[in-house]
C-alpha cells in the first residue's frame, strides 16, 4: 500500500482509516501486506527500527536522501523519513494553502516506495491510494518500464475522492523527472496542468473506487470532475468496492460520548440519548415523542445544505424537529443560523465541529439527513445504522449502495421537493412503532466489517497476477 496517510500514525480523514484497516483484513486472508507513508513531524520515531540508513532519490539533478523506518501496528508500516520534505506542522499545507513543494514531496514518496520494494519488501502488487500515490504507476510504466526488479509487478489505483486531483504547473514535470512525452491528454496532462491522479488513472493496471455506484457516476460529466473521459476510457478495469468501517469507534454499547449506552438487545438508552440531545440543543422536551432529525455536515454546497434550508418551513409545519451541527463555508453557516433563528422552537444549530456532539446527534436523532451532491465511500451512514438512526439520503455514490428500503429512505433528484417527500415518508413511518423498530434493528445488524472488501481486493490482486 502506498499512501500519504495511515491510521493511527497520520490521519486527516477516511483515507487513513482505509489504509489502516484493509491490510490487517488482507493478512487474515493470507496475503503479505505492508504500507509505506511519509514520516511526518507528528510521527515519533522513538522505539521504531531503522531498516535502511540512506536511500538517495534522484529527481533529475536534485537529490533527496531518505531513511526508512519500520513501525509495527497490526501490519508493517514503512516510514519515509526526509526532514526537508516531511518535517512540517501539517501533512499537506498550512493556513489554507498547500505546501508549494507538494509535487516533489509525493514524487519522493513514490520513488521511495519503489526503493523499498527493491531492497526490503518484494512486491507483486503496488496498491496506490489517491493522487499522492498516483506517480507510482506512472513511474513504473515509464522510467522503470524495463527494470527487471519490477518485472511482472502490477498496480492498483484506488480513488478515495476524485475532487482532489494533485494538480500542479507544467514546470513540475521536470522537477519530478517525468518525460515530457507523457504530458498530453493520453498521459499526465489535465487542461494544461500536471495531474498526479491522472497518473494513476492512465497507467495503473486496475482502478477501484469506494462504491459500485460511484464507479459509474464518475464516468459522467456531472460527477467526473473533468476526468470522466479518462475514466470512461478505462471503464473495463474500473471496479467499485465498498469500504469496511471501524467497529471500535462507532458502537453505541461502548460509546463514552453518550449519556446512556444501548444495543440492539436493549434500545432504552437511545430514548435517553434523544431526551438529552433535545436538552443540549434547547429544543422543547415534548419533541421526544416527535421525529427528531439530525445533521452534522461539512457546510458546503456539496453537502446539499441548500435543499434543507429551502424546505425548513415545511419541516416546521409538519411537527418535525432538527438538531444540526457543522462548520465550513461561511455562506452555509449563515443559512443554518438563519433557519434556526426563524424556527427557534423547531430547529437548533451549533457551528463548528465537535466530535462528541456528533456522536450524540448520531445516537439521539431518529432520522439523519444526508442530501449531499455526491458521496464517494458510503461509510457516512454506517454509524447511523449501527446506532439505530434511520438515514434519508440522496441516491448517489456509496449512499446508494449502502442504504436500501429496509434500512432507510432515498431520493433521486437534487431538489428540496424530492428531499421533503423523502423526509415526509420517513416522518410517517416513525409513528409505525413496530415497523420502525424493525427498520432500526435491520440497520444495526448489517455487517460492515472489512472482511468482504478485503476478499474483493484479494481476488482482484490474484486476477491481475493470473492466479484466478
Amino acid at each position: 500500500m502506498v499512501s500519504s496517510e495511515v491510521a493511527p500514525l497520520a490521519k486527516t480523514g477516511g483515507l487513513a482509516d482505509a489504509v489502516g484497516s484493509l491490510p490487517p483484513a488482507l493478512r487474515a486472508l493470507g496475503d503479505d501486506v505492508a504500507a509505506i507513508v511519509p514520516r511526518y513531524r507528528s510521527i515519533d520515531l522513538k522505539g521504531l527500527r531503522r531498516v535502511y540508513d540512506r536511500i538517495p532519490v534522484f529527481l533529475g539533478p536534485a537529490r533527496y536522501d531518505t531513511t526508512l523506518y519500520l513501525a509495527h501496528e497490526s501490519f508493517p508500516v514503512y516510514l519515509v523519513d526526509c526532514p526537508p520534505l516531511y518535517d512540517r506542522r501539517e501533512l499537506y499545507g498550512e493556513g489554507g494553502k498547500d505546501y508549494a513543494d507538494n509535487p516533489i514531496r509525493f514524487a519522493v514518496l513514490a520513488r521511495a516506495a519503489l526503493a523499498a520494494a527493491r531492497f526490503l519488501f518484494k512486491t507483486e502488487i503496488f496498491h496506490c491510494h489517491d493522487w499522492q500515490a498516483g506517480l507510482v504507476p506512472a513511474y513504473l510504466r515509464t522510467t522503470f518500464a524495463n527494470d527487471p526488479t519490477f518485472l511482472g509487478a502490477k498496480t492498483v489505483f484506488t480513488i478515495h475522492d476524485l475532487e482532489y486531483q494533485g494538480l500542479f504547473p507544467k514546470t513540475a514535470l521536470a522537477e519530478v523527472a517525468l518525460d515530457p512525452a507523457w504530458f498530453g491528454p493520453h498521459g499526465l496532462e489535465f487542461f494544461g496542468k500536471l495531474s498526479y491522479i491522472k497518473g494513476g488513472i492512465v497507467f495503473a493496471d486496475a482502478l477501484t473506487t469506494l462504491s459500485p455506484t460511484e464507479a459509474r457516476e464518475m464516468q459522467t460529466p456531472e460527477l467526473g470532475f473533468g476526468l470522466d473521459g479518462a475514466l470512461a476510457a478505462r471503464a473495463g478495469v474500473l471496479t467499485g468496492i465498498l469500504n469496511g468501517a471501524d467497529a471500535a469507534e462507532w458502537d453505541p454499547a461502548t460509546d463514552l460520548f453518550l449519556p446512556a449506552r444501548y444495543s440492539a438487545a436493549d434500545l432504552s438508552g437511545k430514548h435517553i440519548c434523544k431526551e438529552q440531545l433535545l436538552a443540549e440543543f434547547g429544543l422543547p422536551a415534548r419533541a421526544v415523542e416527535r421525529p427528531l432529525l439530525g445533521m452534522a455536515p461539512h457546510l458546503a454546497r456539496e453537502a446539499g445544505i441548500g435543499l434543507v434550508t429551502e424546505m425548513a418551513g415545511s419541516l416546521a409545519s409538519e411537527d418535525l424537529y432538527l438538531a444540526a451541527l457543522g462548520g465550513g463555508e461561511p455562506e452555509g453557516e449563515d443559512l443554518f443560523r438563519g433557519m434556526a433563528a426563524a424556527y427557534p422552537d423547531r430547529m437548533a444549530f451549533r457551528p463548528s465541529f465537535d466530535n462528541g456532539l456528533a456522536h450524540r446527534i448520531t445516537a439521539g436523532a431518529d432520522i439523519f439527513l444526508l442530501p449531499g451532491r455526491y458521496e464517494p465511500g458510503g461509510l457516512t451512514p454506517v454509524p447511523l445504522l449501527k446506532y439505530g438512526t434511520v438515514p434519508v439520503v440522496r441516491a448517489v455514490g456509496g449512499l446508494n449502495d449502502t442504504i436500501d428500503e429496509g434500512t432507510g429512505f432515498k431520493f433521486e433528484e437534487p431538489t428540496a421537493l424530492a428531499l421533503r417527500t423523502a423526509v415526509q415518508e420517513a416522518g410517517r413511518a416513525f409513528y409505525q412503532e413496530e415497523l420502525w423498530k424493525a427498520r432500526m434493528l435491520r440497520g444495526m445488524g448489517r455487517d460492515f466489517s472489512w472482511s468482504r472488501p478485503a476478499a474483493a481486493y484479494s481476488a482482484l490482486y490474484r486476477r491481475l497476477l493470473g492466479q484466478a
